[in-house]
Order: structure tokens, then C-alpha cells, then sequence
């Protein structure tokens, strides 16, 4: 959720990207938008929006609301206008006034997260009944759904997709291809108790059809098998934190394993470290704050509020240098935990976060939320934007990845 997906998820699916459902945490700000790009005045972020505009804009709009925001107009007009007549929404379009044709590279990723967003907005049933009919209409026969229409499953894209039905009421389980259910796919990719990172969930399976565990596609499956989306708190306490195995898991048992996995990896620091090429001892700031959400929903609030913590100390300058989107997923964390995110480690992360674009208005409907600001402290504000997803369909699509949220991280 996220930036969610880190740069090496996106080379599972053939594509190398800078930047995090997601974009890759840690890594250096996106590029700023070419000379020849004007961007539209509803837009967050300065950056580049080419492979992660409606990504952040929905990250922001769905952060916006959880605080008890009501988006600008022009923010919410903005999205709506990236998509296409078929329901579909693109990373970008430079030229919405114009017909999409086979040149605008549409994905599942942006879809669901602008049906999330434009959901918690409210006043676009429409828009979303397309873009869910249009998600529907390309689920693969084995319950899931790749970055790009056709393409592979896999757990983050499968995952985001699940958030956009659950937001909308539908029931993610009676959502088939060929008998399967998105569950079926997300337990499928569920690395087996007795392998190394067992309860973790694979992004894909390996070219030899091995799973390995991915702290990014487990973050993702955490929310995807209890049918949540990018908002969530404090799940029910597991009963157990041994991890199951079984022909047949269940999503809770899916959910349960794959929470246990991720609290292990951060039990002794706090936070996850990035798998990039490169990258020695290097904290993962993204996935970190989407595995804070994901342990929350699972009940696991102890671990939860231990990794948040470190964030507050640790993250600030990486969400200035990374934008819109790391101040969302950031916001999304304190929610889940019930943290106050106006006095982040001294930053306001909400009027950083308002800094980005068009000011958001107070609900004046009484949105349920805690007072979004209480600190007066200062904040940290930044030119450059992050980017969840980067994927297939830039050389054929956008990335995947919350995170991505911008959400994805290379299978070991």
C-alpha cells in the first residue's frame, strides 16, 4: 500500500524502476517531471507522475479521508479524469481530454487503488462500478490478477484488488475465474511452515516454480487474506503464532502465517532492511510502514507499535525526499496504530502532507477520525514525489508492487 512494491518486484515482471504499492524504500527521490510536462494542477507531488500518478493521488485521497479530510476538487477531478472508457484507469494520462487508445498502458494496481480512493470520496459510483466491472472482467483463471491484463498473478496485485472489492462491498470470495477465488491465489503463493521464510508469501513463483518468501508480498497478503484494504486498525489477536500448514489454508490462516513471518523479521530492529542491488544494512522505509499496518490488522499490535516507533525516529527524511505517497502510507501507519500523526517525531506528517498539492477542507458531514492535528510543530515538505509501482506496462504496463503502496521486492 504503499509504495508498497520495491524495484525488484518490478524486475519479476521484466521491468527495472527506480522507486516503491511502493516504489523501493530508501531509494533516491523520482526523477522531476521533463521540461515538456506541465503537471495539472490537482496532481500531488511534484514529481514525475508517468508510472505513479494515480497511485500517490489515491494514496492521498484515502489518507485524507481516514484524517477526516475532504480532498479538493480539482484533486478528485484529477483522478477521475485518468480513466478510461472501459473503467480502466492508466498511471498517467498526460492527455485526458483524449480517448484512451492502445498506446495508454492501463494496470490493475491503479485501478484499484482510485476505486479505493474515489470510494472513500464519495459522489463517483460510476466511475467506480466501471473500474470494479473492468477488474472483474480480467481476474485469471486462477482467482488472482497480474500487474497488466493477462499477465502472471501475483500476491500485491492480487492483494490491491481485494481492497477495491472489500471497499466497495463485494465479497472477494465469491469473486471466481474458473471456480477460484482471489484467496485461492494468495494461497498458492503461501510459502509452506518447514522452508526457509515459512508463512511468508512469494510475489510470484520462480522460473522453477519455487516460492520464496517476500516481505513486500507478505505485507500485501496480510491485507489481501483478511480482506482489507489501504485503511485498517487493530485486528483480533491471533490465537496462535505457530505457523500452519495444510493442502487448504484458510484466509485467516494465510493472514496468520504471513503476520507471524513479518513479525519475525522485524522483531530484533524494528524495521525490514531493502533487498535491492546494493544496498548493505539499508533500512526498507516503505515496506516497513506497510508491515506496521499489516501486523496491526492482524492483531499483532505490540510488534506493530514497535516497528511504527522506529519510524517516527527513523523516517521523516525519507518522506520528504520521496513525497505524497510515503506521507500517506506514513499516515495510514499511525492510523492502524492509533498514533497521532501530527506529532511525527516532530513533523506534521498531515500538513506535510497537505503541502503537496490542493488543500484538502474539514468534512463538514463529521467523517469519523481523531482531530487530524494537534502539533504545532514543524514539518517536512519536498519537491520530489514517490512512486509505489513501476512496472511492466512502462515497457509494457507500470510496475507492481501498496506499495504500492506505490506501492516490490526481488524474489531472493
Amino acid at each position: 500500500m504503499n509504495v508498497r512494491r520495491s524495484a525488484a518486484a518490478l524486475a519479476a515482471v521484466g521491468v527495472l524502476a527506480a522507486a516503491a504499492p511502493a516504489t523501493a524504500a530508501g531509494a533516491s527521490p523520482a526523477p522531476s517531471p521533463s521540461a515538456k510536462l506541465t503537471l495539472p494542477a490537482g496532481l500531488y507531488g511534484t514529481a514525475d507522475p508517468t508510472y505513479d500518478g494515480v497511485w500517490r493521488q489515491s494514496l492521498t485521497l484515502v489518507a485524507q479521508r481516514t484524517l477526516g479530510y475532504r480532498p479538493a476538487a480539482p484533486a478528485v477531478d484529477w483522478l477521475v479524469g485518468q480513466q478510461c472508457a472501459n473503467g480502466a484507469f492508466a498511471a498517467f494520462r498526460a492527455a485526458p481530454d483524449r480517448a484512451c487508445d492502445s498506446k495508454v498502458v492501463v494496470d490493475t494496481n491503479s485501478t484499484a487503488a482510485a476505486v479505493q480512493a474515489l470510494k472513500a470520496t464519495g459522489g463517483h459510483d460510476d466511475a467506480v462500478g466501471r473500474a470494479v466491472a473492468w477488474l472483474k472482467s480480467v481476474q485469471n483463471t486462477d482467482g488472482g490478477w497480474g500487474f497488466a491484463p493477462g499477465g502472471a498473478s501475483d500476491t500485491n496485485s492480487t492483494s490491491v484488488v481485494i481492497g477495491a472489492l472489500a471497499a466497495t462491498g463485494a465479497d472477494p470470495a465469491k469473486t471466481t475465474r474458473a471456480g477460484r477465488s482471489p484467496y485461492d491465489l494468495l494461497a498458492a503463493m503461501s510459502v509452506p511452515c518447514k522452508q526457509s521464510g515459512g508463512g511468508g508469501l512469494a510475489f510470484q513463483p520462480d522460473k522453477k516454480g519455487a516460492l520464496a518468501a517476500n516481505a513486500d508480498a507478505t505485507a500485501a497478503g496480510v491485507l489481501g487474506a483478511l480482506g482489507k484494504g489501504f485503511v485498517t486498525t487493530a485486528g483480533k489477536a491471533p490465537g496462535s503464532s505457530a505457523c500452519v500448514t495444510g493442502a487448504h489454508l484458510t484466509p485467516a490462516q494465510i493472514a496468520d502465517n504471513a503476520a507471524a513471518n513479518l513479525a519475525s523479521a522485524v522483531a530484533k530492529t524494528g524495521h525490514l532492511t531493502s533487498a535491492l542491488p546494493g544496498a548493505t544494512d539499508q533500512p526498507d522505509y516503505g515496506n516497513t510502514a506497510d508491515t506496521v499496518v499489516a501486523l496491526a490488522a492482524a492483531g499483532r499490535t505490540e510488534q506493530a507499535s514497535r516497528s511504527y516507533t522506529w519510524l517516527e525516529h527513523n523516517a521523516t527524511r525519507w518522506a520528504e525526499q520521496s513525497g505524497p505517497a510515503a506521507y500517506a502510507q506514513l499516515i495510514l501507519a499511525a492510523h492502524a496504530v492509533g498514533a497521532q500523526p501530527g506529532d511525527f517525531g516532530g513533523t506534521s506528517l498531515v500538513r506535510s502532507l497537505d503541502a503537496q498539492g490542493p488543500a484538502p477542507s474539514m468534512d463538514a458531514a463529521g467523517h469519523a477520525s481523531k482531530s487530524p492535528e494537534k502539533s504545532t510543530k514543524s514539518d517536512g515538505g519536498s519537491p520530489f514525489g514517490l512512486w509505489w509501482f513501476v512496472g511492466v506496462c512502462l515497457v509494457a504496463g507500470i510496475g507492481v508492487g501498496f506499495l504500492l503502496s506505490g506501492r516490490k521486492k526481488q524474489q531472493p
